[in-house]
């Protein structure tokens, strides 16, 4: 009965910037849970060889390349999937970037790409996966969050306010979706080991910094949001919504 509850066996996920980093992690674990994978990324080629490293491990993988910022390219990657017969039952919206900068250095062009990226590709991947979960009665959506849809951090103010704002979309889905037996909910990762933070990783008093501010005392590996991610794509999370879970070794629990 515990093992049926975390199985996703038959079922199928998208995972947006799934190509590395967090995402192809996320991808991997969900896989191995026995979900059908439909990944995602700009860079075609980068998605395809992460693809096919996946179908090396005998799981099924399609890769669809588009811009989650772009909203036509949205709604033609689900048309897509809808002419092939694949149903979305999953929807993890990984996508982001990051961009540091004060705030009154900060450009308007860089402000926006960050919040489109990390909010709004949200919002839409979320609507077009919705108007397809909400006929079936059943669908999960995962959003990945931050430490930062929390607290905030001097010189990453648009990636604050982006992922501050995953935590409030997460709730507006569950508003409007749970109903419709929608489970939406949140994953907020702490300072994880991954290409985005190499710069901090390589910083030796950055370093420093994170592992004496983290009560676990080192950095999260991706690997280690694959629980939740199952807890929150399975059966056994059917009553939880709008909730955001942190996986970050304590640190937005203790001063």
């Amino acid at each position: 009965m515990s093992t049926q509850l975390f199985s996703l066996a038959g079922k199928t996920a998208l995972v947006t910037g799934s190509s590395r980093g967090l995402g192809l992690a996320i991808a991997d674990g969900l896989a191995a849970a026995g979900a059908r994978l439909v990944l995602n990324g700009v860079d075609a080629a980068r998605l395809e060889a992460s693809a096919a490293a996946l179908r090396d491990k005998g799981y099924t993988v399609d890769a669809h390349a588009f811009d989650v910022c772009d909203e036509a390219a949205v709604v033609a990657a689900f048309a897509k999937l809808d002419a092939a017969g694949i149903a979305v039952d999953i929807l993890v919206n990984n996508a982001g970037v990051q961009y540091r900068k004060p705030m009154v250095e900060l450009a308007t062009e860089d402000w926006r790409r960050v919040i489109e990226t990390n909010l709004t590709s949200a919002f839409v991947v979320g609507r077009e996966a919705a108007r397809r979960m909400i006929p079936r009665g059943r669908g999960k959506v995962i959003n990945i969050g931050s430490l930062t849809s929390e607290l905030a951090r001097a010189t990453v103010a648009p990636y604050t306010v982006a992922k501050g704002g995953i935590k409030m979309l997460t709730r507006a889905m569950t508003a409007e979706w749970a109903a419709h037996n929608i489970q939406a909910n949140a994953i907020g990762p702490g300072y994880m080991l991954t290409d985005m933070n190499q710069a901090l990783i390589d910083n030796p008093s950055f370093d420093a910094w994170v592992k004496g501010r983290t009560p676990a005392g080192r950095w999260g590996k991706p690997e280690e949001l694959i629980g939740t991610a199952i807890f929150l794509a399975s059966d056994a999370s059917n009553y939880v919504s709008g909730q955001i879970i942190y996986v970050d070794g304590g640190m937005v629990s203790v001063l």
